[in-house]
């Protein structure tokens, strides 16, 4: 396959991190892998320890670049912008800081990270924390001259900072910010969000607040998610759950939306490459087993 046999299509369709059939695989390998699928992208997960050294990040960096693969890269979960212990405020810049640098020698564009909880503080004060350490680190990385956008991602549970309205006030207000929008956190924070008219109005809203350049280049994931009232349980498969994925394919169509989908479904790379045949318009109805039937790990 060719670097640029993916590049027609204006959205991206890949996994976070290395697909759950694969075993004992280094990253590279599955870069490899998700390319000869058919996917386009690729999450570098960072999630819950740094295991990235230079030798391995150069050999991800070469293999996405021969396989035409678009790289991003998820921080540690261990980030929290809002604590009120200053040792770990400052603890996450550091490890957001650190999860940057890394990105940019493996060559991915982005980094996705949470913010963190609210806590005691308020959603007002959280925002004005929050808001105060992202400026600390942006100013920080412009002086690095760092080609890498920082991604706060919108969160599935109420406890957490990230809803929507939250996300896009960030970017708007912070130079060098762009959104992750979850749809999958945005529909089990809220109960809803889950159907066209609501994907729709909430694309527009992006567009509103942060311009129509926004929607040409969105970094999107999504999941099955099982919820209750506090919001996001776990992640579960797209059939499985009651989300709306096809009327929200056909949202992204419709308003024309580029740039990059990552699935975090247990079973990410059938799930992706689900929603890659639904926004290409080839899945059939005797498809639905097409994983298995085509990719069934060994």
């Amino acid at each position: 396959m060719s670097p640029d046999a993916n590049q027609s299509t204006k959205l991206r369709f890949g996994t976070a991190g290395i697909p759950s059939f694969l075993k004992n695989v280094a990253t590279s390998q599955a870069i490899e892998t998700v390319a000869r699928l058919g996917l386009d992208c690729f999450e570098i997960e960072l999630v819950k320890s740094n295991w990235l050294n230079g030798e391995t990040a150069q050999e991800i960096n070469q293999t996405a670049k021969r396989w035409g693969i678009k790289l991003s890269l998820h921080a540690s979960y261990f980030i929290n912008l809002n604590s009120p212990e200053e040792g770990k405020r400052l603890a996450s810049i550091e490890r957001l800081l650190s999860a940057v640098r890394w990105a940019e020698k493996c060559g991915a564009e982005s980094v996705v990270f949470h913010c963190g909880y609210y806590g005691q503080r308020s959603p007002q004060e959280s925002f004005h924390q929050v808001k105060t350490t992202l400026k600390e680190i942006a100013s920080i990385l412009k002086i690095e001259n760092s080609p890498v956008i920082l991604r706060p991602e919108t969160m599935g549970r109420r406890s957490q900072f990230g809803t929507l309205e939250e996300i896009l006030f960030l970017c708007r207000e912070i130079e060098g910010l762009q959104p992750c929008l979850d749809f999958s956190h945005i529909h089990a924070r809220e109960g809803k969000v889950n159907s066209y008219a609501e994907f729709q109005r909430l694309l527009l809203k992006v567009e509103k607040k942060l311009g129509k350049a926004a929607l040409k280049q969105l970094h999107l994931h999504l999941a099955g998610v099982l919820y209750n009232q506090q919001g996001e349980i776990r992640h579960i498969n797209l059939e499985e759950s009651d989300f709306r994925f096809d009327e929200w394919i056909q949202a992204l169509k419709d308003m024309n939306v580029e740039g990059t989908v990552i699935c975090e479904s247990p079973d990410q790379s059938r799930d992706a490459l689900l929603l890659k045949k639904l926004y290409l318009g080839q899945l059939r109805s005797e498809e639905k087993n097409f994983f298995e039937s085509q990719f069934k790990p060994e």
